[in-house]
């Protein structure tokens, strides 16, 4: 059984906690949290140990589960690594690209495993759609959130589109060849609304729009490739498919079809995709545990977590020159 602690106890940090106290393959050893009275508080409540120093706890166990705020990151993950330690890390993976290599590094080696928390890879609507999907062709997301003022400390790309950068970066595979981005910050100094559209060296494009002072909650994909599209509720996780196929002789009575020019006729098909109830986190931390015993790759990789970053300031930087821009014409 690997004994695991968790660097970070607030919002995200205690349903890590929750979910850890579920799994039989890990002992929870404990956390560690820099605010004593956060600390006190979720060691009382969830009947779990505070430790008083990240050193103790980090000693005491065989993974590190880094749920702290973005910019500790690199400190936290580079000090488990350092003393031989497992690290599964919340996204984004840590605050610079800079960071990023060093981490990389780090981990190499240190001959440990590392894996990024991006959960989205773990919602049952992209479990279940994942196998539909063969070369999309455009991919069109939003993601939109109430504001919460604990997601502003970084730009809203690094908080929120970053969930979308990975789905996509998984499912298009082909190197990125532009991207255009603009944003807008309204009620915090960094962007709050943002639009990207990124173009691939294979002709692929997505355009990912985000938000985090909406006045509702979405997370949605709609995926279009050749004689299909798919959609994916990643909120209501659910997932459905439409296919358009060749008409096969005569159609049935309830077929829906289609005439296009020169004769041809296709049938359209609508079918709600099989869905799971499992608790993605839960999941996610499932699979790192079976990556570290059996000895093969994370499904979620310190190199993908990475290029997720590496995108997302590709993204931010297209921002920063829309900006200037508009700055400039508005004088």
């Amino acid at each position: 059984m690997l004994k695991i602690g968790v660097l970070g106890a607030g919002h995200l940090g205690k349903i890590h906690i929750n979910c850890l106290k579920q799994i039989g393959n890990y002992q929870l050893v404990g956390f560690y949290d820099q605010d004593p009275n956060t600390a006190a508080k979720v060691a009382a409540d969830m009947d779990v140990r505070n430790y008083t120093s990240i050193d103790e706890l980090i000693d005491s166990v065989d993974v590190v589960d880094v749920v702290t705020p973005t910019i500790s990151h690199f400190a936290c993950a580079s000090k488990a690594i350092a003393k031989g330690k497992n690290v599964f890390i919340e996204k984004p993976i840590v605050a610079t690209v800079e960071e990023a290599n060093g981490l990389i590094r780090l981990a190499k080696e240190a001959g440990v495993k590392v894996q990024v928390g991006h959960v989205e890879r773990f919602n049952p609507a992209f479990i279940a759609a994942e196998p539909h999907i063969n070369d999309p062709l455009f991919i069109e997301a939003h993601r939109l959130a109430l504001f919460n003022p604990r997601g502003c400390d970084v730009p809203v790309v690094l908080d929120l589109t970053v969930h979308d950068i990975d789905i996509v970066l998984t499912i298009i595979k082909s190197k990125i060849k532009t991207i255009n981005a603009s944003g807008v910050s309204i009620v915090s100094p960094t962007p709050d609304i943002t639009t990207a559209r990124i173009e691939f060296e294979n002709g692929a494009v997505a355009n990912l729009t985000t938000s985090r002072i909406s006045l509702k909650n979405m997370r949605k994909f709609r995926i279009f490739q050749k004689d299909a599209y798919i959609t994916m509720d990643l909120l209501e996780k659910k997932a459905d498919i439409v296919k358009i196929e060749d008409v096969q002789g005569q159609p049935g009575p309830f077929d829906m079809t289609i005439d296009l020019p020169g004769g041809i006729s296709k049938k359209i098909s609508v079918e709600e995709l099989e869905t799971s109830q499992i608790n993605a986190i839960k999941t996610e931390l499932e699979r790192f545990h079976d990556a570290i015993i059996n000895g093969t790759e994370p499904p979620v990789t310190i190199e993908d977590g990475v290029e997720v970053l590496k995108t997302a300031y590709m993204i931010l930087d297209e921002i920063h020159k829309h900006q200037e821009l508009l700055e400039k014409h508005l004088g």
